[in-house]
């Protein structure tokens, strides 16, 4: 048997699937394609979570498109969170080109151009389905983690929520949490010391500075009503097709703080929503998160420690996280351990730290007898990838430097005609698309402060009423007494009074 042939089995036999999958292209030697020896992804293990890395423009982006569209064919949900906004196209068949045909050809497949069906939205500005959240679905300690305040500070949070859980005051933007930080230093310090205990102005100041960050790069948009309900990520066309739902971030990139918080708050909605899955054969939904050092470059300790729990946890979910980034160093090992598949495109080794961290991916592959890793990486073209996946068991597959198929739809974006079409057709913008901002604890501390002031007004007014009335009675009183003494009626009488005009009337002759 020729070492083509052996290569041929050991893919072909490492990637038979018994359940459903989705191929990705077909394997390569020695710079070779060989024909129909298909790299298959079983559906059972999408939630085992994956990585996407690969230089700029070797194809990441079309990777992401090709597993997105199948996963939608299959009757998968997908969510993707397009930064670059390259992935409207998705909407729109390919127009098909005579490379995809020689791709095609090579790799042994027909290919077929298609549209899927798709959901555009948005956290900030731009035209979609508006995704939004509430203060109070945050909770407190998710609330603090994403703050990245002290000790000290997120007990004054978790006590700020509880005052307002028993008195019934709804938080649902910042401005309601912004109120409360302020109400409880100022205008209701007092009730609420009572209470609650004294409340620092130096932590709340801090805690307000925090929010203020946030509310600076966009969170106002986000934070409030109405609460976008995780369970129409899930919906499915009238052919049973899944619908990819795509979050255009576009102009978020300079806004990590937002990016994370909602990305953080999206995860942790849907694992305490979604049922416990067991082994259904299929993921419930798959995420994709694109240019991913975006989240990790700017998160706290805690925010990667909450980040990290939340990947391990949310699988049992049947959710599936895919992190799409330039180099798999962007990714934290202790994330970069629990992702079962991983499509690397070509590295670029221009300098001595990027050779180094060529080495350091070649060693989270394993081993094989027909690749140097390490030199495939940095020797792959556009549209090529060094595939490692999962079986229906949970083991590796072979390593496969792979010619990976082409997407079936667009690669390319929707003209602003068509995105404006999609959205016109949307029932989701309907839904979400209407700012509520019904009576919460901004409006009921500004009533309750201004009853209170008025109030005090009142009393006021009463007391000065009072001290002005004492003040009348006391002069009233004093002239009634002077007009009673004896003396002065003696001195005041007409008799004296004409007695002393006359001794004067003398004196001035």
């Amino acid at each position: 048997m020729s070492r083509q042939d052996e290569f041929f089995k050991h893919i072909t036999e490492g990637n038979s699937c018994k359940g459903e999958y989705i191929t990705l292209g077909s394997a390569m030697l020695d710079g070779k394609t060989i024909n129909k020896a298909f790299v298959n992804v079983p559906l059972k293990t999408m939630n085992r979570h994956g990585l996407i890395a690969g230089a700029t423009g070797t194809g990441k982006t079309k990777t992401l498109q090709v597993i997105a569209e199948n996963l939608s064919e299959k009757g998968v949900p997908v969510l993707l969170m397009d930064i670059k906004g390259d992935l409207s196209g998705l909407a729109q068949p390919s127009p098909g080109h005579v490379k995809i045909d020689e791709r095609h050809e090579l790799i042994g497949m027909p290919f077929e151009a298609k549209d899927f069906p798709v959901e555009i939205m948005t956290i900030s500005e731009q035209n979609g389905v508006r995704l939004r959240a509430t203060i109070s679905e945050f909770g407190p300690v998710l609330l603090s983690r994403i703050l990245d305040v002290t000790e000290t500070q997120a007990g004054i949070i978790s006590v700020i929520f509880k005052y307002c859980d028993d008195n019934k005051l709804p938080l649902l933007d910042l401005k309601d949490f912004k109120k409360m930080l302020q109400y409880t230093t100022n205008e209701g310090k007092e009730e609420f010391q009572k209470e609650y205990g004294r409340i620092s102005t130096a932590s709340t100041g801090a805690i307000l500075r925090k929010i203020i960050e946030i509310e600076q790069q966009g969170g106002d948009l986000f934070f409030g009503e109405k609460s976008f309900d995780v369970q129409d990520l899930l919906r499915l066309d009238d052919n049973g097709r899944a619908f990819i739902n795509i979050i255009r971030l576009t102009d978020i990139q300079d806004k990590p703080k937002l990016f994370s918080t909602f990305m953080l708050s999206l995860l942790a909605e849907i694992y305490s929503t979604f049922p416990e899955q067991g082994d259904t054969g299929r993921p419930e939904l798959v995420m994709f998160i694109d240019e991913a050092h975006l989240i990790f470059n700017e998160a706290s300790d805690a925010l990667l420690d909450q980040i990290e729990s939340i990947v391990k946890l949310i699988r049992s979910k049947g959710v599936g996280l895919y992190f799409v980034t330039q180099n798999p160093t962007d990714v934290p090992e202790e994330v970069l351990g629990q992702l079962g598949l991983k499509v690397q495109h070509a590295l670029r080794a221009f300098t001595a730290k990027d050779r180094k961290a060529i080495k350091l991916t070649a060693q989270n592959y394993p081993d094989t007898d027909y690749y140097d890793t390490a030199e495939v990486l940095t020797s792959l073209g556009t549209g090529e990838a060094l595939i490692s996946a999962l079986d229906e068991k949970g083991r590796p597959t072979p390593l496969a430097a792979t010619m990976m198929r082409a997407p079936m739809s667009r690669m390319d974006i929707l003209t602003d005609k068509e995105l404006k079409d999609l959205l016109r057709s949307s029932r989701m913008v309907d839904k979400y698309n209407e700012t509520i901002d019904r009576e919460s604890a901004y409006e009921l501390l500004n009533e309750k402060i201004e009853k209170a002031e008025a109030e005090d007004a009142k009393r006021k007014a009463q007391e000065e009423k009072e001290k002005l009335e004492k003040a009348s009675s006391r002069k009233s009183s004093s002239r009634r007494s002077t007009r009673q003494n004896p003396i002065v009626k003696v001195l005041t009488s007409p008799t004296v009074i004409r007695s002393v005009l006359g001794i004067l009337g003398k004196m001035l002759k």
